[in-house]
């Protein structure tokens, strides 16, 4: 499941880069709008997804409860980006979508943010402790 979570995560990323593509379209063809919104709408599809199986991951015991507590944060802020965007508010639109892009990508970034607490330790040059393991 951790493995689908970093897809989900790599799909989201890549759904929020190719937003401010289609955002371009927006505002040079008379039909962007439909891509804008259909990118907008996969980026909200796919973090509802990564909600789920965040909590699945956590509930079974195989992952951090702060991945699930991330997860719904961000399907808050990207709601708040779709909301934002069909009431034409740019000039916060656009800020958050850059936050959100910067998030997922450092999210993306983190090899062990997908991990189970176990088998972790904070610090990289010594083994998790035994209570741990």
């Amino acid at each position: 499941m951790t493995t689908f979570m970093r897809g989900t995560i790599a799909l989201q990323t890549l759904a929020l880069f190719l937003a401010p593509i289609t955002a371009g379209l927006l505002l040079a063809t008379p039909n962007g709008h439909v891509l804008h919104s259909a990118s907008a709408y996969t980026v909200w599809v796919v973090a509802v997804v990564q909600v789920v199986a965040a909590v699945l991951v956590w509930r079974s015991g195989r992952g951090s409860p702060r991945v699930a507590l991330y997860a719904v944060v961000f399907l808050g802020l990207v709601t708040a980006q779709v909301f934002l965007g069909i009431a034409h508010v740019t000039t916060v639109h656009v800020p958050l979508g850059v936050l959100l892009f910067g998030v997922s990508l450092v999210q993306l970034s983190r090899p062990s943010a997908c991990l189970p607490l176990r088998g972790r330790s904070r610090r990289p040059d010594r083994p998790a402790s035994r209570v741990a393991a």
